[in-house]
């Protein structure tokens, strides 16, 4: 009994032994070994709990602190060593836990080893995804791209040319970045919810995740895989959600770059012309002045008088029609916005039309008319589609609303329709992986269960009703086998 209580205080040290960081090839093949010595001496305490149970013939021995004096009395681990991840597969100090209960555990504990030690030996084997996992350690996580890009393009316009023309090219490079981040993360997002290898699944999250890397902690009371990266403890379901997110935030992104390029061209422009003018005026009085001096050296006073009196007034005039040419291109540059909205409404309406669609299709129109109502809300007052803009506004708002719930119903599918697959995958894997155990196939079973309920759910203007309609009988099938 005393080898026993020594091991079991040993458990906060061995389960946290039991994960797996997904990184570098190098990195994995450094777990191995504790993961392997963790999990034998998890076999080696449930062969001391099944001696000990057998030898006192007591199938309800307590684990608890030993102030009762008795044989199979133990002290339980101390819970704030152990990972938050798996923290409450220990109960707590004031619990009770009889040695069956805690070889249940430990049976479940010694099952997720085999599943780590299985998927470092698949990972390592395949020289492709080792390859892969290896280039993306090398790079940003998608959250920390993002975040960079975001925080490059809080820019002030200088007032410059030269200035300009630089912060013109970086806005410009920042622009391809957001495109080039908006394909990856649906490249991510679609490997992660349409794959059915768990290797794909983690190179999608392996992607996702980058420099920052992933480790594999836990499977919940639901066999939800737990995992953490920077910190962050979360269900992998859970990255899917990150990645809607970060959809719409690089959407926004993407029309704030744009808006900023804008008025960037526009002030290179500006000064283009305020340069050619101030040329070609000293052109001109360069010219004006070699005539003076060949052909009417004699009227020199009279004519400096006149040019003076006509420089004062082009003066007033060049100020007179500033404040016009500012005046006609804040009267230009409102009824372009206000036609560029209109242009954005009605390709937001035709995209929608003859739903359903898919999630980027409504999110696509979403995005227009936030797009137009932000053209419309710009446009100064006292020009003349003023009014005009205020009464499309108000329109284009309650259309902006209806997309953005629309977007939250197909959103609300698209998850549910990705739970079922997801839940599709653990039934699959965990029959394959211990198809004689009784409970594993009875877990499995509920598995199915809730898929076949979740794809029933579905509703049926959703992108995805045909495929749930499609999936529902070969998943009743599956749960009709294993029942």
């Amino acid at each position: 009994m005393a080898n026993l209580e020594l091991l079991v205080n040993e458990l906060p040290k061995l389960i946290q032994s039991l994960k797996l960081t997904i990184g570098n090839s190098r990195e994995i093949m450094q777990q191995i070994i504790p993961i392997n010595n963790a999990h034998e001496q998890l076999k080696n305490i449930q062969k001391l709990i099944a001696q000990e149970l057998n030898f006192n013939n007591i199938k309800s021995s307590s684990v608890t602190l030993p102030r009762t004096g008795t044989v199979t009395s133990l002290f339980m681990p101390n819970i704030e060593l152990v990972n938050l991840g798996i923290a409450a597969n220990f109960g707590n100090l004031e619990t009770k836990l009889s040695l069956t209960d805690l070889q249940k555990k430990i049976e479940v504990w010694i099952e997720w080893g085999y599943f780590l030690q299985a998927l470092a030996a698949d990972i390592l084997s395949d020289v492709q995804l080792v390859n892969q996992l290896n280039f993306d350690s090398q790079h940003l996580s998608l959250p920390n791209r993002f975040k960079a890009i975001a925080e490059n393009l809080q820019i002030n316009l200088i007032d410059n040319y030269n200035n300009l023309q630089c912060q013109l090219q970086k806005i410009s490079n920042y622009q391809k970045e957001l495109l080039q981040l908006q394909q990856k993360i649906n490249d991510i997002y679609n490997a992660i919810k349409n794959s059915h290898s768990l290797l794909d699944i983690l190179l999608g999250v392996s992607a996702f995740c980058g420099k920052s890397g992933f480790t594999l902690e836990w499977l919940d009371d639901d066999h939800e895989l737990i995992i953490s990266s920077d910190g962050k403890v979360q269900e992998l379901t859970y990255i899917l959600n990150d990645c809607d997110i970060f959809k719409e935030q690089i959407a926004t992104l993407i029309i704030q770059a744009d808006i900023l390029r804008e008025q960037a061209e526009n002030a290179l422009k500006k000064i283009e012309q305020q340069s050619t003018k101030k040329i070609i005026i000293h052109k001109w009085l360069e010219n004006l002045t070699t005539f003076f001096i060949q052909e009417i050296a004699g009227s020199v006073f009279i004519l400096i008088s006149i040019l003076l009196f006509s420089f004062n007034f082009s003066q007033r005039q060049d100020q007179n029609s500033q404040l016009q040419s500012i005046s006609l291109t804040q009267e230009q540059k409102a009824i372009a916005n206000f036609q560029s909205a209109q242009q954005l409404a009605m390709q937001a309406a035709s995209l929608v039309q003859k739903p359903p669609h898919s999630l980027p299709v409504w999110l696509e129109a979403e995005t227009k008319w936030y797009q137009a109502i932000y053209l419309l809300d710009n446009i100064p007052a006292q020009t003349s589609v003023d009014q005009q803009a205020k009464n499309k506004l108000a329109d284009y708002r309650i259309n902006y609303n209806a997309i953005s719930q629309r977007v939250l119903t197909e959103k609300k599918a698209v998850t549910n329709f990705k739970q079922a697959q997801k839940l599709a995958i653990e039934a699959t894997l965990f029959v394959q992986n211990s198809p004689y155990s009784l409970r594993i196939r009875q877990q499995a079973k509920n598995k199915w269960k809730q898929a076949i309920n979740i794809l029933e759910a579905i509703p049926e203007n959703s992108s995805v009703s045909i495929q749930a309609k499609e999936t529902l009988p070969i998943y009743k099938a599956n749960y009709a086998a294993i029942k």
